[in-house]
């Protein structure tokens, strides 16, 4: 019996197909819904360990399921993987950088659709994270115990601004990718 579940959100039986065909066999079930509505109730049913998400579907956009992700703690925390063929489409809504989600625009070769996957899990990894680190520091701190404290905040202070200085320079390759491809277009 798998144990890990992957949900794949699309309305393109094709889309649906070609993930499954993608992924590399391993000890997951896939699962499949082609709309909003079926996919936020597989959901809420089975908490999948990886959600992959067409932004455009019907009954239920892609935006409003990720809306919906988004205002559950415990949801936030599974990895996510937004699709669109259109970029701009997503960005609209959501401005980048990506912080809790990978995004791969289609249609998408193995290769980066793995990439985007290892790249999901890792952000939902630092969430969890960080999640941890602000429980506790949260957590009531014994007296006499002020300079670990202070130790304690300095430490997370560094891990939260080398988190910064990772997504800035993510940022950077991207824009210079950006550039790359627009001057080589001329």
């Amino acid at each position: 019996m798998a144990t890990h579940k992957i949900l794949v959100i699309d309305d393109s039986r094709v889309i649906r197909m070609r993930v499954r065909e993608m992924l590399p066999e391993g000890d997951f079930e896939i699962l499949e819904a082609k709309d909003g509505v079926e996919g936020l109730n597989l959901i809420n049913q089975v908490h999948p360990n990886l959600i992959m998400l067409d932004f455009l579907l019907p009954r239920m956009s892609g935006w409003e399921v990720y809306q919906q992700i988004q205002s559950h703690a415990d949801l936030q925390l599974i990895p996510l993987v937004l699709m669109s063929g259109r970029k701009e489409e997503v960005t609209e809504k959501i401005p980048e950088p990506f912080e809790h989600f990978e995004f791969i625009e289609k249609p998408f070769e193995r290769k980066a659709l793995i990439e985007a996957i290892r790249e999901a899990m890792r952000k939902a990894s630092e969430l969890r994270r960080q999640r941890e680190r602000e429980a506790a520091a949260a957590a009531p701190v014994a007296v006499g115990t002020g300079a670990s404290a202070d130790v304690q905040a300095l430490t997370q202070r560094i891990e939260h601004l080398e988190q910064e200085v990772a997504t800035l320079k993510k940022q950077m390759g991207q824009l210079l990718m950006f550039i790359k491809q627009r001057l080589g277009s001329k």
